[in-house]
């Protein structure tokens, strides 16, 4: 297939809705083994001494991923996310209000390849979350492989993201006076080997820890469907049992982070590249499932109130999937 490439008079608009988001596939791709090359660099060199001491540091902060981050205004406000919003673009829809006196575990759905509208919607202000959910902090959970790595951890942190080990999530939840966001991608890296255009199929169905601390914790639970978010990318083709996905899911074990080998679109062409297709995407936030504080559920509980929230997600896909260009034939279906 022929290049497509991209007219010579774009405006500026566009070029800088494309500088933002090229940052940020870029700061998933390689910005972490740069921050790592930089810091190793300055320990052998001139910079010896800072290196040293921000290595110190590092080590009396490790705990910060773990105990609701350390999140910065000032970051969640740049321009850049306005860019990097308006290049999809992306909208957080909001169907009714959450009080903020209760903490909540907001499940995101699905993945997709890098989770675009869980980053724009719950680590930026550039949806405008604080406005549609006054008094309610999110806190978008990833890796914690993300947070060992230099100079990239304080940048992840400044936009609200904390580590998605159970410590962390209980850590928001036990949070007094209530208005802690718990975001997370439920269906993980092994969703986003399945994030392709069209894709409806969520990892769910075995996935239940989540809803075991939320009764703990007496949280409320609310599904997030992000329509759009799995048609941004193309992936080589990777059904389960061909080589591809055992190799894939076999890094996954060793590596703790998914493999997808995605594609899209360039910079100055339409053909193939690594920047996202221009598609919107809509993220609709659901009711609340209020949960009762069961300090020590028992299986028959949790399975009962996983039922219940599935029930509530696929109520949520139904009623909004025709306003957002998923034929009314399609359907929810969870592995």
């Amino acid at each position: 297939m022929p290049l497509r490439f991209a007219p010579l008079r774009v405006p500026l608009r566009r070029r800088l809705q494309t500088a933002a988001v090229l940052q940020w596939v870029f700061s998933f791709l390689a910005l972490g083994q740069l921050c790592a090359l930089l810091f190793a660099l300055a320990l052998r060199g001139a910079l010896w001494l800072p290196a040293l001491l921000y290595g110190a540091w590092l080590l009396a902060d490790r705990e910060t991923p773990r105990r609701g981050g350390r999140r910065s205004a000032w970051v969640r406000g740049w321009t850049l996310w306005a860019h990097f919003r308006d290049y999809f673009p992306i909208s957080l829809v909001r169907t009714t209000e959450l009080d903020p006196r209760r903490n909540y575990v907001f499940g995101f759905h699905p993945h997709g390849v890098l989770a675009a509208g869980a980053f724009a919607n719950f680590c930026t202000e550039a949806t405008g979350f604080g406005g549609l959910f006054p008094g309610l902090r999110p806190h978008l959970l990833t890796l914690p492989c993300w947070f060992r790595l230099p100079l990239l951890r304080d940048y992840l942190l400044c936009g609200g993201l904390v580590s998605s080990e159970k410590a962390s999530l209980e850590y928001l939840l036990s949070r007094r006076g209530g208005g802690q966001v718990a975001v997370i991608a439920v269906g993980g890296p092994p969703e986003a080997l399945d994030a392709r255009p069209g894709a409806l199929t969520l990892q769910l169905l075995a996935r239940k820890g989540f809803v075991r601390i939320a009764l703990e914790h007496g949280a409320s639970l609310v599904p997030v469907f992000s329509f759009g978010e799995n048609e941004l990318f193309q992936q080589v083709s990777n059904p389960p049992g061909s080589g591809l996905r055992r190799l894939q899911l076999r890094l996954q074990r060793v590596l703790g982070v998914a493999l997808p080998l995605f594609h899209a679109r360039g910079v100055f062409q339409y053909s193939f590249g690594l920047l996202p297709f221009r598609r919107p995407i809509h993220t609709v936030v659901g009711a609340p499932l209020a949960l009762p504080r069961t300090p020590d559920p028992s299986p028959q509980t949790v399975e009962r109130w996983h039922r219940l929230y599935l029930e509530q997600l696929v109520a949520l896909f139904e009623e909004h999937k025709g306003r957002y260009g998923v034929p009314p034939e399609r359907h929810l279906t969870f592995v």
